[in-house]
């Protein structure tokens, strides 16, 4: 069966247990999508973590991690703005972690990787921005 995205009801569930989003890809130039929404979700009260290739101590005020399997706090969702081609091994890194949460950005897909996160129980999105839907699912939060 083709993967579908999950319902907004399932989208609005699990965003209401987010607190922590771990941010695969952030940049720290300001005028990049990465940057910008995680930026944003950063003022409507979410933690974010960066997790970044890029040798660096801080982005947007937190520590940066090179991978999601260092992070030693809780992660609730886990935010992917690298290409598609590498997809699949964050996806496992989130498997092995067991966290509930992962979201492609625009763009952004790996079927086969999609149906193994789902198989493992986790919810995944793709091809969707984080932060538009979360202006789209909850207006109300945003006043």
């Amino acid at each position: 069966m083709p993967f579908q995205n999950p319902s907004d009801a399932q989208i609005q569930a699990l965003l209401q247990m987010t607190r922590t989003i771990a941010v695969v890809g952030l940049s720290d130039k300001p005028q990049r999508a990465s940057y910008i929404v995680s930026s944003k979700m950063q003022t409507w009260g979410f933690d974010i973590i960066p997790i970044s290739a890029k040798p660096q101590a801080q982005i947007l005020g937190a520590v940066v991690y090179r991978q999601l399997s260092e992070v030693t706090t809780h992660i609730d969702c886990v935010d992917v703005f690298v290409r598609s081609e590498v997809v699949g091994d964050i996806v496992d890194q989130a498997i092995a972690l067991g966290i509930k949460l992962i979201w492609l950005q625009k763009g952004i897909s790996d079927e086969a990787a999609a149906l193994r996160a789902q198989a493992a129980g986790l919810c995944i999105v793709m091809d969707r921005c984080l932060m538009t839907e979360y202006q789209r699912l909850f207006p109300q939060k945003l006043l």
